[in-house]
């Protein structure tokens, strides 16, 4: 009996470890099969150390090995029970934002079909939405997810370490030519994405005004901040409404067309799959390959792995997000975007060694693995209500929003083609026109899977987002009323 029984065990575990078994192959072929009692007694005694590591290594929620997981999880509940409270701390909230984070985004990845469209993302942000609003989520952890995010401004933290890291690995050729020839598809997306919203909208009997300023233009402001709120104020003193009322009108349409982006992202990215010629993965055009800092450090394994060069990353990220800030208190440009244009002049001017370049790079790997579905965690608890969401779940509006939503990434897709661009990367970028600002660019490059791509969301997103707000209502003050 205890012969079978370690022979079962070793079938088992070999069928574990190695997929077909060596045991089930030699069967097959006839040969006689020896077990080795020795082994499987040494086997059988190995859980501690290796068995434990197996499970450390092999078996994962995300990036978070799955013991280490468990373990968290009890921690963090058992905080909450023991205390009646959660720190917000830095410390207890790089576990919790991970836990809840990687927990939402594996569940969405495990969907069946859509899991490979851009659920992990959604589940990532809208989960936890709905979770707050149905009072599911323990209240200590809401608020200590929120004050976290609200005080510390992770979220800019991430954005800068993702754009000087994208830019960082760009050829400076193909920087260049993108910036110019990315406004093209982007302007031609938006005028057919508001001409085909206005004519939907009017079919299903909304008037052209409505349809325009409250269903199609706060889908490309750029989110809330810069977005829905400044179009509140505009429409609370141009139209007279309380801007209460408008920010309440105006909001879930943006979310709304922020999840439209998020679910053409995911698809987009499934398309590039099957048609691996239409898509740069990540990158606008071709390379042109002159750029010998971009060449030595295009294999993963020439990037610089020292501690002091990582940091060296970080601090070019955040040394370049205060000159954006700088520029934003003396002339109003939005500090992401004063931020990406100082990278790119870092660049362009080869003000940075190809080792430090190396270690942007590296700082880039790290956020996007490891900290986009914490990120997205702390967004769907602290800033999207789900209530909003549902208002704007009515028939029309959902018509409406999609219709506009394609049509923009559609526009995008064909006249990226033709300006000799990928069309699929191209067309991503559209989806962030829809974006609920920079936690939308997050979410949506994260469906794509083409997060080197945020330099170019964020024009898309901020300065395309202001242009369309400031003209709009221009327009609408001195001529519509």
């Amino acid at each position: 009996m205890m012969c079978i029984t370690k022979t079962v065990f070793t079938i088992l575990y070999d069928r574990r470890q190695f997929g077909y078994s060596n045991y089930w192959r030699k069967k097959k072929m006839g040969t006689t099969v020896e077990v080795d009692k020795t082994k499987n007694t040494n086997e059988k005694k190995s859980f501690w150390p290796q068995g434990w590591w197996n499970w450390l290594d092999n078996y994962k929620v995300g990036i978070f090995p799955l013991p280490l997981f468990i373990i968290a999880g009890v921690l963090i509940f058992a905080e909450v029970y023991f205390t009646g409270k959660l720190p917000n701390d830095i410390v207890v909230m790089i576990v919790t934002c991970a836990f809840f984070g990687f927990l939402c985004g594996e569940f969405g990845k495990r969907l069946p079909i859509i899991g490979k469209m851009g659920a992990a993302a959604i589940c990532a942000t809208f989960i936890p939405s709905a979770l707050v609003y149905y009072g599911i989520l323990p209240a200590p952890i809401i608020e200590a997810t929120t004050k976290f995010y609200k005080d510390t401004h992770i979220l800019y933290l991430y954005i800068c370490c993702i754009i000087v890291g994208s830019i960082m690995s760009m050829d400076r050729r193909v920087l260049i030519q993108g910036f110019i020839r990315i406004f093209v598809p982007m302007l031609c997306g938006e005028i057919v994405g508001m001409l085909v919203g206005i004519g939907i909208g009017m079919l299903l009997g909304l008037s052209a005004f409505e349809t325009f300023f409250f269903l199609v233009l706060p889908i490309m402001a750029g989110g809330v901040g810069e977005g829905a709120i400044p179009l509140s104020i505009g429409y609370a003193s141009i139209l007279g409404m309380e801007q209460g009322d408008a920010l309440g009108r105006v909001l879930p349409i943006v979310m709304l067309g922020g999840l439209t982006g998020i679910v053409c992202g995911g698809i987009l990215n499934r398309l590039g799959k099957v048609y691996p010629h239409l898509t740069g993965n990540g990158k606008l055009m071709p390379s042109t390959g002159g750029d010998e800092e971009t060449i030595s450090l295009q294999s993963k394994s020439d990037l610089p792995n020292d501690v002091t060069t990582f940091a060296s990353g970080v601090l070019l990220a955040t040394m370049l997000y205060m000159i954006g800030m700088i520029g934003h208190k003396l002339i109003g440009l939005p500090a992401p975007v004063g931020m990406l244009f100082a990278a790119v002049a870092v660049k362009l001017c080869h003000g940075i060694s190809p080792k430090i370049l190396g270690g942007s790079q590296v700082v880039y790997k790290f956020f996007q693995t490891s900290v986009t579905y914490p990120i997205l965690f702390a967004v769907g608890v602290a800033i999207t209500p789900w209530d909003k969401i549902v208002e704007a779940f009515t028939v029309i509006n959902i018509i409406v929003i999609v219709c506009t939503v394609v049509s923009l990434v559609t526009t995008g897709f064909f006249v990226a083609k033709k300006l000799g661009m990928y069309p699929i990367d191209a067309a991503v970028i559209s989806c962030c026109q829809s974006g609920q600002g920079g936690t939308g660019d997050v979410a949506i490059l994260t469906a794509a899977e083409r997060m080197e791509l945020m330099p170019f969301a964020q024009i898309a997103t901020r300065i395309g987002g202001a242009i369309n707000v400031s003209v709009s209502l221009l327009i609408l003050g001195n001529f519509l009323v």
